[in-house]
């Protein structure tokens, strides 16, 4: 690495450094300013209000840094680039007969060091705190019971629904569970005080035990439900493990899926989401289909937004800052219109998930080519 490729490279960290701090510390101001109560409320219940306060807006400045990579990338690049030549060391190097391609290299390395960080961070980190960044200071402050949002198991056409959840028991509280016909013995519904998730193991399958039965009132009495060899209610008058009042509905529809909100899925890996896609049980809108071939796009599309927009700062003879900010600007907002354009179409079932996330890639990447042609001079 030449002299000349740590002092842009180091230029460009500096000014990457500063975006990041100042928006980030922007998004905790206004955020903190709306939750403050909350916040001061869980310092009381934790003894630090410091230390709710950094495990709090840590994990969103996480998420935040996801979000705005791309655009920083290109931020701090052009910064960078019109700070040189503001000062007329671009011109001392052309004048040296370096072309522009060789100062902006070190510029490409960083925005795409930037995009893998981003990829990293989005598979690896942020999942871990998925569970705090699914919920604001109000809901923390309430414990972690939450409301209940209905799904079906397409396995066995059961809707799983009930009062409450909370997730750090795997707890349904008052769950009611609708069968889809009348099914002799067991009615059109199951109710209980509460239900557990419990994982497949030791020869039983997964599902949910449901504790303190009120429907159907005679359970003891009534034999497990079979559908085609497969079980779908476990009695307990043949199944020795459960108590009278108690009965075990079989389902593939984990708590985490069955807890699941689109927070929750926006910060679960594109592991997680394909597993969950291959999973007869559940049934998912294209939008998560659009959501996990954009996680394989988005790192190509941060480097050609960058290509977008450094080359027209760079062809500019302005040498004034604000004005090539406004200019990327205008290059950001109608990138990411036709972004949310081609991703919404996905999510109408107009365009196929992988033509509505790779779109914005075959739509702009020529132009970024045809942009950095003018680097090479």
């Amino acid at each position: 690495m030449g002299i000349i490729d740590r002092y842009v490279l180091r230029l460009y960290v500096k000014v990457l450094l500063i975006c990041f701090t100042s928006l980030t510390g922007l998004f905790v101001v206004i955020d903190a300013l709306n939750n403050l109560d909350d916040l001061l409320n869980l310092g009381k219940q934790h003894g630090s209000f410091m230390v709710v306060f950094c495990e709090y807006y840590g994990a969103r400045s996480l998420a935040f840094f996801d979000r705005t990579s791309g655009l920083m990338a290109l931020v701090a690049a052009t910064f960078a680039a019109t700070s040189m030549q503001r000062s007329n060391e671009m011109c001392a190097v052309m004048a040296a007969g370096i072309p522009k391609i060789r100062v902006v290299a070190p510029l490409l390395a960083g925005a795409t060091v930037v995009a893998l960080l981003a990829a990293a961070s989005r598979e690896l980190v942020i999942p871990q705190f998925r569970d705090g960044l699914t919920r604001d200071a109000s809901s923390m402050l309430a414990g972690g019971v939450e409301d209940l949002t209905p799904r079906y198991d397409r396995l066995t056409d059961i809707r799983l629904a009930g009062k409450h959840i909370d997730r750090s028991e795997r707890r349904i509280i008052e769950p009611a569970f609708r069968l889809p016909l009348h099914v002799p013995g067991y009615g059109v519904q199951l109710t209980a005080r509460e239900a557990y998730y419990h994982d497949a193991r030791d020869g039983r399958p997964s599902g949910y035990l449901l504790s303190g039965v009120t429907q159907p009132a005679h359970l003891p009495k009534i034999d497990s439900l079979v559908i085609e060899g497969h079980p779908v209610i476990l009695s307990p008058r043949d199944t020795p493990w459960l108590e009278p009042n108690q009965c075990f509905v079989v389902s593939k529809v984990r708590f985490e899926d069955l807890a699941a909100s689109r927070l929750w899925q926006t910060f679960s890996p594109t592991t997680e989401l394909i597993a969950r896609l291959r999973n007869p049980s559940l049934d998912f809108s294209a939008d998560v289909r659009v959501a996990v071939h954009a996680r394989l796009v988005q790192p190509m599309l941060d480097l050609t937004l960058l290509m977008l927009g450094l080359p027209v700062v760079l062809s500019r003879e302005s040498r004034n800052v604000f004005s090539s900010a406004g200019l990327c600007v205008l290059i950001v907002a109608f990138f990411f219109l036709v972004v949310l354009i081609c991703h919404g179409l996905g999510n109408s079932y107009l365009f196929s998930p992988a033509l509505a996330a790779w779109a914005p890639l075959l739509i702009f990447s020529p132009l970024a080519v045809f942009n950095s042609y003018s680097l090479w001079q």
